[in-house]
């Protein structure tokens, strides 16, 4: 299991994963879960993975090393477009579905996994996408700026309540990490370090990408601070008032 959030703004992008494995009590691992693929100044993508890790690591192989076309061998970063570049993935995937993934599941290994797909091209729209098994997508939009794979349920409540398409992109990340927080204290499968990208919209350079280790300052003093915040929340509300009527 995994969890990674991407979020497209007004100002910008953040995308953030987790990067633990588990394939059994015995077997936890860390593996990036968060891939960048760059043309300096000119392309700009960031790709994170949930599910079947040795699907995922392979069709990410095809992605920077390229893929057999009509027009001939094309990489990720040969795409003219974000929403061309979305395709694409979609079509290495429905081919790495007919050459692995039938066989995969043959084995008795589940071959579920979702993608999240973000960055921008020069002069052209930030886009987010998720991408599915089947190789088709949807796209973040201002009403749901937001996209999660993996975990989602124990972040998605913080998401919903606090993340607006308006909002300032710091504050983004800062939402993002929480949620990160919620869902590693409720989930064993997920776990740190995280991996998280930061793009402001028409820069054409990454503002933040970085890995956050276990004990980092900063992760660790937003957890103990969204923490004492609940409890001071819970204890500001009054009491339910169900039940003292009566004998």
């Amino acid at each position: 299991m995994t969890y990674c959030v991407g979020i497209c703004l007004q100002q910008g992008l953040v995308v953030l994963a987790d990067t633990r494995t588990n394939a059994g009590l015995d077997n936890i691992a860390t593996f990036r879960k968060l891939h960048v693929f760059e043309q300096p100044g000119e392309k700009l993508f960031a790709l994170a993975t949930a599910g079947n890790l040795a699907f995922t690591q392979s069709i990410l192989a095809v992605l920077r090393e390229g893929f057999e076309t009509a027009e001939g061998t094309r990489t990720l970063l040969d795409q003219p477009t974000m929403f061309r570049a979305a395709q694409f993935i979609g079509e290495v995937v429905r081919h790495a579905y007919q050459s692995e993934g039938i066989a995969i599941e043959q084995a008795g290994t589940s071959l579920d996994f979702t993608m999240l797909f973000g960055g921008q091209i020069k002069n052209q729209a930030m886009k987010l996408y998720l991408m599915y098994r089947a190789g088709n997508f949807i796209e973040a939009t201002p009403d749901t700026p937001y996209l999660q794979i993996g975990e989602h349920k124990y972040g998605k409540p913080i998401l919903d309540r606090a993340v607006t398409y308006e909002m300032d992109l710091n504050d983004a990340l800062k939402v993002a990490l929480i949620s990160m927080d919620s869902t590693i204290r409720s989930n064993l499968g997920v776990g740190m370090p995280l991996d998280f990208i930061m793009l402001r919209r028409d820069a054409m350079a990454f503002d933040l990408k970085t890995r956050i280790e276990p004990g980092e300052p900063y992760f660790h003093d937003l957890r103990e601070r969204w923490s004492a915040a609940l409890r001071r929340a819970h204890m500001d509300i009054p009491a339910p008032p169900y039940g003292r009527q009566g004998s």
